[in-house]
């Protein structure tokens, strides 16, 4: 080989290595940034809330009251609509469990047949929410006492099915002089009874001074018990109403929600996202779902959000499907 040639493969050989060595750093800071990248969202993915959605048999009770639809399809629709937990309503079983007397045999056969239904669709059980068993916040002790032993039955049914809580209200007096002093005593004997059998009772916002929010957070000091505390609502704020009853006529003073809200979820043990009607893009109209989902997740809370839909504008389902969408939308 001559030194012609020499040097002519030299200067080729130069340009190939000064090629590919420049072509491999141009390509190293896109993987490095690729990896980057991949470790941003992984830790974005991490640093996500554990939040999980329920459905509030509420949502459903047109199904079931006006349309004839069985009760026990609860967890079956739940599935069905891509849910993970079911919060039931007692009331939506009065017809069989009232015409039993509230039998023990009855209640343990509601029971059997909830808990068998949601084992079938692979659901949680969380919490039943109580009404018509008499108002635990009532001044008469004896009649107080009456309506607290009325909601026995249902924490040894919440414990039976696998739940972590029943909600109750703190019905039986308009007065807050007179209320607060009724809800502690109702509460704390109530949560004492359920002690023992890992249950919670929990307060929803849920009409006259229970929807007062800092009312109710003072009613939570003072009983000061683990297992009692609150089931912070987005709708039931309404503080006053014309006819001075607690869920029907026009509300004429309302509490801010989103004051509420924070001042409630120190005491959380359960959320419901309650929802009426939608816009075009899919946010709920009396509720500004960004702000108070970040009320709740700064708060530290992790857990199960229930929807509740009571609108009247779009069907159950329909209303059920968007107001799980938005949350979903909102948590991501």
């Amino acid at each position: 080989m001559n030194r012609s040639s020499l040097t002519q493969k030299s200067i080729v050989t130069f340009i190939l290595v000064a090629f590919f060595g420049f072509y491999s750093c141009k390509q190293n800071p896109k993987k490095d940034s690729k990896e980057e990248a991949t470790t941003e969202e992984v830790a974005a993915e991490e640093s996500k809330p554990d939040i999980k959605l329920s459905l509030a048999q509420w949502s459903i009770h047109k199904m079931i009251l006006e349309e004839g639809a069985d009760p026990y399809t609860f967890a079956e629709k739940a599935s069905e609509w891509g849910f993970e937990g079911l919060e039931y309503v007692s009331a939506l079983y009065y017809k069989e469990l009232q015409a039993a007397n509230f039998s023990e045999e009855a209640m343990n056969n509601w029971v059997e047949k909830s808990k068998a239904e949601s084992e079938k669709y692979g659901l949680k059980n969380l919490l039943i929410m109580v009404d018509g068993q008499g108002d635990i916040a009532v001044p008469d002790e004896g009649k107080r006492t009456e309506a607290v032993e009325n909601h026995y039955k249902w924490v040894d049914a919440a414990a039976a099915l696998g739940c972590h809580s029943i909600r109750v209200n703190l019905n039986g007096s308009m007065e807050p002089e007179v209320w607060m002093p009724a809800s502690v005593a109702g509460l704390k004997q109530l949560a004492t009874y359920a002690k023992d059998k890992n249950i919670n009772i929990i307060v929803e916002n849920h009409g006259g001074p229970s929807s007062n929010a800092q009312m109710l957070a003072e009613v939570m000091d003072k009983v000061g018990m683990d297992n009692c505390g609150t089931l912070p609502d987005f709708g039931n704020f309404c503080i006053k109403r014309e006819e001075g009853d607690y869920y029907s006529s026009k509300c004429l003073e309302e509490y801010d929600r989103y004051k509420g809200t924070k001042e409630l979820m120190p005491y959380a043990k359960g959320v419901s996202a309650k929802s009426y009607s939608f816009d075009e893009e899919g946010n709920e109209t009396r509720v500004d779902y960004p702000r108070i989902m970040e009320i709740v997740l700064d708060a530290g809370y992790e857990g199960f959000v229930g929807v509740e839909y009571e609108g009247s504008e779009l069907s159950e389902e329909e209303g059920i499907l968007a107001t799980k969408k938005l949350l979903e939308r909102v948590l991501e």
